[in-house]
């Protein structure tokens, strides 16, 4: 049984440059709800990271709380990250479409949307016009992601933004 929601228009596969992705099986329209993360709700010092799929099971969801997702792999631990994504955060744990998506695209956001710390930093490969090369917990900071993304951080990201505009 899984804990998350994905909308019946999504499916989770293969990625054809490894690892697994979460794709449109059919059109979905700019607003629309793509995906509800579920799980359990930890502190940041019950973190364990070496635990199995660290990166793919959690999500930073307040100042020191994080998502914990199913201990089996869901289709929603499947999200990558791009710099020039077509979804955003809606609340603390769900997807919205930012634009119309049509059948086929890979279901993206970026990383800067949710995370605050930086556990889950790497180099950036989607080779996008746009791409920062290295994403890091700090890249919610970056003035440019604010009017980027306006309307669609985490609500935690998004008050501390708030907070930095005045």
């Amino acid at each position: 049984m899984t804990s998350s929601y994905l909308n019946p228009k999504c499916e989770a596969r293969e990625h054809p440059q490894g690892g697994c992705g979460v794709f449109a099986r059919e059109r979905i329209a700019k607003g629309e709800l793509v995906s509800l993360w579920g799980g359990k709700i930890v502190r940041k010092e019950d973190l364990d990271p070496s635990m199995p799929r660290f990166t793919q099971r959690v999500l930073q969801v307040d100042e020191e709380l994080y998502l914990l997702t199913a201990e089996e792999k869901e289709p929603n631990d499947c999200f990558n990250h791009s710099c020039e994504p077509n979804l955003g955060f809606t609340g603390q744990i769900g997807l919205v479409a930012m634009r119309d998506i049509e059948t086929g695209e890979e279901l993206t956001f970026d990383y800067a949307m949710s995370d605050g710390e930086p556990y889950d930093e790497f180099d950036c490969l989607c080779g996008l016009a746009d791409c920062r090369r290295k994403v890091t917990g700090n890249d919610w900071k970056l003035p440019e992601l604010w009017q980027k993304y306006d309307g669609f951080f985490s609500s935690y990201l998004a008050r501390r933004i708030e907070k930095l505009r005045r």
